[in-house]
C-alpha cells in the first residue's frame, strides 16, 4: 500500500491570528507571522484499489493576490487537481473510492469528475452546498463504533478507517491508514499547519467551537500514544512528513520554517476568493456591486467567513 500527496498549488501562507486564533481571538497573534502554506491532497493505492482522500479545487479556480494586510493565501497554482492527479499516473477511471474530509471546495471541488466512484461522506455533511447533484455519494454513519480514543469510526478496508471529527464542519472526518506499524493521519483541516498542533491552537473556522476543541484533544491524545504522520493538506509538512515518514512528536516540534512572501502588486481584476472554501465573488454575477461595497457585516454565502477572509483574484 502506497500514499501519495497530490500537490496543486504552492507558496501560499497561513497568518499565525488565522492558523491560532480560534479559541483566544485573532488579536492575541501577530499577524506578521505567516507559515508556509501549499494545498494537496492524497492518494491510498492499495494495489488493487485507488482510493482519494479529497479532490481539490474546481478547475478554473482563480489564483489570490494577497496583500500585507491578508491573513491567508493558498498559493499559486502548480497545475489543476486532475492534472496533478495525472502526473502520478492515475485516470479518473481507476478510482474506486473517495474518502471525503468535509465539505469545503478546496477538499471536495473536483467530486464530479469521478463518476464510477463511491464518495464516502459524513452523513452529517449531505445537505451542504457543495455535494448538491452527486449522485454517487455513499452516507457514512460510523457503524464500526470506536477506533482507538475516538468515539465513531468506519472501516473502508482493512487498514483503511474513517473517523467522525465533528468541529471544522459539522460532518468533519479523518482518514486513518495503518502501514508498516505507522498510523498515517490524513486529517483535513484539524489544523492549517503543524506549527498549531505542536501549540494546541484551533483556527478561526470551524463550525462548533466545542466539538473542535474536542477533536483537536483526541487527535493530540492518539499522537502522544501512537507512531503518527500528520498529512496536512494547507502546508507543505503534510507531504514533507509523508516523504520523510516523520513521526509528530509533540515535545519536540520541527523547527519552522516561515514563509517568503512577495506582495508585489497586480492589476486588479474586481474578482475576490474567499480563502477557505473557494468562494469566486465576481460583480458581474452580483448587479455590478463591488466586493469593496458590501457591507463590513457581509459573509461568505457558502461558509459564512467574514470578508476578511477574502483575496482579491
Amino acid at each position: 500500500m502506497e500514499i501519495k500527496a497530490v500537490k496543486f498549488r504552492r507558496d501560499g501562507f497561513y497568518s499565525q491570528p488565522f492558523a491560532f486564533g480560534g479559541e483566544e481571538g485573532m488579536d492575541k497573534f501577530d499577524p506578521s507571522i505567516r507559515y508556509r502554506g501549499s494545498l494537496q491532497n492524497y492518494v491510498i493505492d492499495t494495489g488493487d484499489e485507488v482510493i482519494l482522500v479529497d479532490t481539490g479545487l474546481p478547475a478554473g479556480t482563480p489564483e489570490e493576490k494577497p496583500d500585507e494586510t491578508s491573513l491567508v493565501y493558498t498559493g499559486k497554482d502548480i497545475c489543476s487537481y486532475l492534472e496533478a492527479l495525472a502526473a502520478l499516473g492515475y485516470r479518473p477511471e481507476q478510482v474506486t473510492k473517495i474518502l471525503l474530509t468535509h465539505k469545503h471546495s478546496d477538499h471536495s471541488g473536483e467530486l464530479r469528475a469521478f463518476p464510477q466512484a463511491k464518495i464516502y461522506v459524513n452523513a452529517d455533511e449531505l445537505t451542504a452546498a457543495e455535494l448538491q447533484g452527486i449522485p454517487n455519494l455513499v452516507p457514512v454513519t460510523f457503524t464500526d463504533g470506536a477506533y482507538e480514543n475516538f468515539p465513531a469510526s468506519q472501516t473502508i478496508r482493512e487498514g483503511i478507517h474513517f473517523i467522525k471529527a465533528k468541529g471544522h464542519t459539522n460532518g468533519n472526518s479523518i482518514v486513518v491508514v495503518e502501514k508498516d506499524g505507522l498510523y498515517y493521519m490524513i486529517h483535513g483541516d484539524i489544523t492549517y499547519v503543524d506549527e498549531a498542533l505542536y501549540a494546541n491552537k484551533l483556527s478561526v473556522v470551524y463550525d462548533d467551537l466545542p466539538a473542535a476543541r474536542e477533536t483537536l484533544d483526541r487527535v493530540r491524545a492518539f499522537i502522544g500514544s501512537h507512531p503518527t504522520v500528520y498529512l496536512s493538506t494547507h502546508s507543505p509538512q503534510g507531504y514533507e512528513n509523508l516523504e520523510a515518514r516523520r513521526v509528530m512528536d509533540l515535545d519536540h516540534p520541527v523547527p519552522t520554517v516561515l514563509a517568503e512572501v512577495d506582495f508585489t502588486d497586480q492589476e486588479a481584476t474586481g474578482v475576490y476568493v474567499c480563502s477557505v472554501c473557494g468562494y469566486v465573488y465576481d460583480p458581474a454575477d452580483h448587479d455590478g456591486v463591488a466586493f469593496e461595497s458590501l457591507p463590513d457585516d457581509w459573509k461568505c454565502p457558502r461558509c459564512k467567513q467574514p470578508k476578511e477572509k477574502f483575496n482579491r483574484a
